[in-house]
């Protein structure tokens, strides 16, 4: 009896236990939640470790005093009517700057320019405390007296972020994703109580999950963005591995077995592939652990955790939730959609059945199609999404707006060179003079300060950087000021570190296209390996490594398609964007790999099972992908369900990766496991299992444990 069966079986026969046991942990999860998430939560993604920009902040904050000039957020106020001279305008702002003072967060205020037109005022604000107070007074104050007050900066920037963030989860995850997956799992299971029981469980897991990231919020300042990471991956995880374990209890009742024989079945096999699946995806997910990235980190450890504790619940949770329903799983039948698990469906019959008389046409057409639609990904250009791509709503964004037309050159995140070394000689100080002329006349840089440390063995140059700090324009004006700066300083003695919050990006984004082929590699390694020894076939491995590149790159390409050509995004609601999010590619892949390990495990088990029991290759992958496509297809519905809730966010990050996770395990599950797979394993009949001698030492490793024949009923029953 293996583990899975076990936990099964105790699980089962102490339920109550079991449900107190997960009761008790919901508990602890809700309470570490609030005690440790708030306040160690942020929206800035920076490298981690000692990239440039990170020497050059260590520096400033080690040998400057706190800048009484610096500002956190900028203040536009502006009349149609009267100027910055007229006394009305006058009287208006130093109303303003009194109930700025009044609020109790402002710490210096100071006056930085006005318009062109005379009709604007630029204020900077320096702050000692949280922004949202300063936030409500400027909303308060806009538009009366005929004046419009605006406000943006780093401060108003991450609570507008949250604030997408929460609306996001709301709209999207919760109000779209989850309602659209409860309605396929009516469809797939066709009784009510079986479709409520996988989103149970995948809430149970939500929660715990949750809580054990709490703790590690506790010790490591997370991205607020994992909790939208969390309750997306959640709701797909813990309704897939439901979905199969309950699918399978009901096969088994169908065909015979008792209550808790079928549970015990359905613990030694289907438990046993989610077990096999969920590591592999936790282990895939490891890798952007590497990823130098706090970004990265945070969003794999979402995952991650979620994904340990999905597969614990449905090796514990769900066997006592099946032990106290037991048929009444099957209550509320939906009529005309109810039918039993492992039916052969007709239309994916027909579909593979017409695949399998002609491979070789449908290999050749739809690998085409998929390679046609994957070459647009070879323009893929990544970059970060800032404020300019919030929508206008939003404070941020309309005081951004309001600085691109009124202030172009004006920034509350300056670029920051650092100059660590002997600063006083002729050569250095020559250096710097000729670095500050050359930056006068590239936009969109502005002013420059000098600052030199009392020790006199450091200087800094602040630099104004406008428009949208993420922007390609800023990330652009960015690498040319280190490369400029590099080779004025190159002979005098003294290094040189770009930072700020730009620089910041360019590390970000240049650690993103570092670790790309690295995490590529280790997650093609990782599925080749494990799919060999499972399998005990390299043919099996390298075609499904195959397959899976093409949906990604598929998926890649369709991503480039729509938002940064545009193709179909107005159809679908999506921005228009210059590049695509640094880590979404690195985390589409990862997340990609993981989950279509669920399908191809399941699918490929079903058809090995076969072809041991003596039919061909042929036959097999007929009865498999003929049984097994109506289950797999509705959990694929379930995570484009849940991952379209993503995508019909505002938030432009997660608007890519909910379409591109979505697209590509659609296609995954469809024409990857419907036609590519059965084509190719026709092609190569018996070749399909094939595995060197050299390699007959491999550990056998069975996903689905033998069962017996189910017991004949009982004399007189």
């Amino acid at each position: 009896m293996g583990v899975t069966e076990r936990l099964a079986r105790v699980s089962s026969r102490h339920p109550w236990r079991t449900l107190c046991a997960w009761i008790g942990a919901i508990v602890i999860g809700l309470v570490l939640a609030l005690v440790f998430l708030p306040g160690n939560l942020t929206t800035t993604g920076h490298v981690t470790g000692s990239p440039e920009s990170a020497k050059a902040e260590r520096l400033f904050y080690r040998d400057f005093p706190p800048d009484k000039n610096a500002v956190d957020e900028l203040i536009v106020v502006r009349s149609a009517t009267v100027t910055a001279r007229d006394p009305r305008f006058t009287s208006f702002m130093r109303s303003l700057l009194a109930k700025g003072r009044a609020t109790g967060v402002v710490y210096r205020t100071r006056l930085l320019g006005v318009s062109s037109d005379g009709h604007a005022v630029l204020i900077g604000v320096q702050r000692k405390a949280d922004v949202d107070p300063l936030l409500s007074l400027v909303k308060e104050e806009d538009g009366r007296g005929g004046f419009s007050v605006v406000m943006t900066g780093g401060g108003t920037l991450d609570h507008d972020f949250n604030e997408l963030s929460q609306h996001d989860l709301q709209s999207g995850e919760l109000q779209v994703g989850l309602p659209a997956a409860l309605i396929v799992l009516l469809l797939v299971f066709g009784t009510v109580v079986a479709g409520v029981v996988p989103l149970v469980m995948a809430m149970v897991s939500i929660v715990v999950a949750l809580g054990l990231c709490a703790v590690i919020a506790g010790i490591f300042t997370l991205s607020v963005f994992f909790i939208n990471m969390l309750t997306g991956m959640g709701l797909a995880l813990g309704i897939d591995y439901s979905l199969f374990v309950v699918s399978r209890y009901r096969e088994e009742r169908a065909n015979g077995r008792t209550e808790p024989d079928a549970i015990d079945w359905a613990g030694a096999t289907a438990s046993r592939a989610v077990l096999f699946s969920g590591s592999v995806f936790v282990i895939a997910l490891t890798g952007m652990l590497l990823v130098p990235s706090n970004v990265m980190k945070s969003l794999a450890v979402a995952a991650i955790m979620v994904g340990i504790v999905s597969v614990f619940a449905a090796l514990t949770l769900l066997p006592a939730l099946l032990g106290l329903l037991g048929d009444r799983v099957n209550s509320l039948r939906i009529p005309w959609v109810g039918r039993s698990s492992g039916q052969e469906g007709r239309f994916w019959g027909g579909v593979v059945r017409e695949v399998m008389r002609r491979p070789v046409a449908s290999l050749v057409v739809f690998t085409a199609l998929l390679v046609a639609l994957a070459v647009p990904a070879f323009g893929l250009n990544l970059g970060a999404s800032g404020v300019s791509t919030l929508p206008d709503r939003l404070e941020s964004k309309r005081g951004y707006d309001a600085l691109v037309r009124s202030f172009p050159q004006a920034s509350a995140a300056p670029a920051l060179v650092a100059l660590p070394g002997d600063v006083r000689s002729p050569a250095v100080r020559a250096a710097i003079a000729r670095l500050r002329g050359q930056v006068r006349g590239h936009p969109p840089f502005g002013r420059t300060d000098l600052r030199f440390a009392s020790s006199g063995d450091a200087a800094a140059v602040g630099v104004e950087l406008g428009g949208d700090k993420t922007g390609k324009q800023a990330l652009d004006a960015v690498r040319w000021l280190r490369s400029t700066a590099h080779r004025d300083f190159s002979g005098t003695g003294v290094r040189v570190w770009v930072g700020g919050d730009t620089a910041d990006n360019v590390d970000f984004i240049d650690a993103m296209n570092a670790w790309l082929p690295i995490v590529f590699a280790f997650v093609l390694g990782l599925s080749f390996v494990l799919l060999t020894v499972v399998f005990r076939s390299l043919a099996i491995a390298l075609v499904s490594i195959a397959l899976n590149l093409l949906s990604v790159g598929a998926a890649y390409g369709l991503v480039v398609l729509v938002f940064r050509h545009g193709i179909g995004s107005g159809l679908l609601g999506f921005q228009r964007v210059g590049a695509i999010e640094a880590w979404v590619p690195l985390f589409l892949f990862s997340v990609l790999f993981g989950l279509s390990m669920d399908y191809q495990v399941f699918l490929l088990s079903r058809i090995k099972e076969r072809y041991d029991a003596g039919q061909s290759t042929a036959e097999a992958v007929t009865h498999a992908v003929a049984s097994t496509a109506r289950l797999i297809t509705g959990a694929a519905l379930i995570i484009v369900a849940v991952f379209s809730g993503f995508a019909m966010g505002d938030l432009v990050m997660f608007q890519q990766m909910g379409f591109g996770i979505a697209v590509a395990l659609l296609i995954d599950a469809t024409i990857i496991r419907s036609v590519l797979l059965p084509a190719a394993m026709k092609l190569l009949g018996k070749r399909s299992w094939y595995l060197p001698r050299w390699l007959e030492w491999l550990p056998r490793i069975e996903i689905e444990a033998e069962a017996p024949a189910p017991p004949l009923p009982s004399p007189g029953s």
